[in-house]
């Protein structure tokens, strides 16, 4: 089982941000990025689910506070990523939206864009030698910032870029929760997919 983060890694960058109206009204807690700020990756998903109160640890990013702590999703990513060999000290997790959408929607354009100072602050902060996407919308904010978008989110899926705006690589990787519905159709065993990650992140300063 992937580590729990400290509460005391919880990198909180504003008390009541209201950029975001909506979103602001639905969430129950602001889930900001966690991990050590000397992190080698710092690792993007999309938004926090609504949460789990009946999980004992696990309970996702509203009720936590704390980015990809869902017993599902949060669980998932972070195993992954220690199986590629990068663990919970080598990784530091946020959102490209720090609050949960209602409904479990989509964030918005205006939401991520919103969002994106935070995530800037986030790497700015951490230093990291590569940023890993995890999604469609983690993927499409962290391109924005270089005026770019893929093409298709499933043909950029370890498809290693440089972010000229970040100064880092960007390795997109897919979401966690839709990780069994698209492997196999991308040409990948459990066991292959973490071998391509490790080879997609492996040697980024040289990128």
């Amino acid at each position: 089982m992937p580590t729990f983060p400290d509460e005391a890694e919880r990198n909180g960058l504003a008390e009541d941000c209201q950029r975001c109206p909506e979103l602001a009204d639905s969430r129950t807690c602001i889930s900001w990025g966690n991990g050590p700020l000397s992190a080698d990756l710092v690792v993007v998903g999309e938004a926090p689910a609504e949460g789990d109160p009946e999980a004992e640890h696990w309970q996702g990013g509203n009720l936590t506070g704390m980015a990809y702590t869902s017993k599902r999703s949060g669980r998932k990513i972070r195993q992954v990523l220690a199986d590629a060999g990068f663990g919970h000290d080598d990784s530091y997790y946020t959102n490209a939206v720090k609050c949960h959408p209602p409904g479990n929607r989509d964030p918005t354009d205006t939401e991520l864009a919103n969002c994106r100072p935070y995530l800037v602050e986030e790497v700015s902060a951490v230093e990291p030698a590569a940023v890993v996407t995890t999604g469609k919308h983690a993927t499409k904010t962290v391109l924005a910032l270089d005026d770019a978008a893929p093409d298709s989110f499933l043909d950029s899926v370890l498809d290693r870029r440089r972010s000229d705006a970040l100064g880092v690589p960007v390795v997109p990787l897919l979401h966690p929760s839709y990780q069994e519905v698209w492997l196999s159709r991308l040409g990948y065993d459990y066991e292959g997919y973490v071998d391509a990650i490790t080879d997609a992140v492996a040697g980024v300063s040289d990128t």
